[in-house]
């Protein structure tokens, strides 16, 4: 990455004051660089897909385990990008263990790979791993953008499995009139787009800065003078550059299946999804909800989110609005103050 950073800020004012410090954060992130910042330990692995549990300085006060289920389309270290900007480690310090599935790269090789196989294998592997690790007949459920579609997919067909759900940032009616990326998804020829094989991250990725095409890319450069003495904030920026260009491939199968069923199709409201056989129905799902979504958030709308209040059977349904963008949920000053402790809150009045 920093050998692009020239191309990047060329223009930008006090860019050749900015470049030694940009490099320095860079080098700096490369070379240590793992996925997130917090230990965790590998406790389950198939293939390309690992279930991690994250190490806690504070006594676990919560039973229950809580299992993470991040998008595909990104890397989950979003959750734990820095040490001050780590919704997981603010998780950890409230008493709640911590497991979250790392989905890996997918290669040639997954090219097959379905939605039923994220659903009713992989993450039905981990919710089966962790209930017989911990010794609970369900766990808690945090289903994160995309990931939260495909846990409120398992908590449908799983009902047992799930104790308490989460959904953070996450579509449910995927066609809103301000869904943006919906409206996109609506004129793809998907045969053609997964003809020759997996969908490129790096195509997925300029797709999504396109959306917002001046916020995400000349403003956030410019932006760059306001805190060119500040290396804290010069490493943040850096820190999450590095992570938007870190986009994995798609497996072409479940992103085509994701593409019709939810967007063009809109099942998960409409009705018609099928999973191993059996029907999706939202209505299944009685456990306490807490559906936490994102006012600014450009990517799913909240009406995208909210449309979640009316599909379920829970008679314990909680929202939690921030006024926040849709990385902001993880990594803003507003969400350490607000997200982290609301979700620690609502699980520990739940875990009796």
């Amino acid at each position: 990455m920093s050998d692009r950073l020239p191309t990047v800020v060329a223009g930008m004012p006090d860019a050749a004051e900015l470049l030694p410090s940009l490099r320095a954060s860079a080098e700096r992130i490369f070379a240590t660089h793992q996925d997130g910042c917090s230990a965790r330990t590998a406790v389950w692995r198939e293939g390309k897909r690992v279930l991690y549990r994250y190490e806690a300085s504070h006594a676990r006060h919560l039973r229950t385990p809580l299992l993470i289920c991040y998008a595909l389309v990104n890397r989950p270290y979003m959750m734990d990008l820095q040490p001050n900007r780590s919704l997981i480690r603010d998780l950890l310090a409230a008493g709640i263990d911590v497991y979250l599935i790392d989905w890996g790269y997918p290669d040639a090789a997954d090219r097959l790979t379905d939605i039923d196989d994220y659903v009713n294998a992989t993450l039905d592997d981990c919710v089966e791993f962790l209930k017989g690790e911990c010794a609970v007949p369900a766990v808690d459920l945090l289903g994160v953008c995309q990931g939260g579609t495909l846990a409120l997919c398992y908590a449908a067909l799983h009902p047992e499995n799930v104790k308490n759900l989460i959904t953070m940032v996450t579509p449910v009616d995927f066609k809103t009139p301000d869904n943006v990326l919906s409206m996109w998804a609506q004129g793809v020829d998907v045969e053609l787009l997964t003809r020759s094989g997996n969908v490129s991250g790096e195509f997925l990725n300029a797709l999504f800065l396109s959306l917002m095409p001046f916020r995400l890319t000349q403003q956030k450069y410019l932006s760059l003078a306001d805190f060119a003495n500040d290396d804290s904030a010069l490493e943040h920026f850096m820190r999450m550059e590095h992570w938007i260009s870190d986009s994995p491939d798609q497996a072409a199968r479940a992103c085509g299946e994701f593409i019709t069923w939810f967007f063009k199709e809109n099942r998960l409201i409409e009705g018609g999804l099928r999973l191993g056989g059996r029907e999706v129905r939202l209505s299944d799902i009685h456990c306490p909800i807490l559906n936490a979504y994102a006012l600014k958030d450009h990517l799913v709308p909240p009406g995208a989110s909210r449309a979640l209040r009316s599909l379920t059977a829970s008679t314990d349904y909680s929202e939690l609005c921030v006024d926040v963008g849709h990385i902001g949920m993880y990594v803003s000053s507003k969400a350490k103050r607000e997200v982290a402790p609301a979700i620690a809150q609502w699980l520990a009045a739940r875990d009796a």
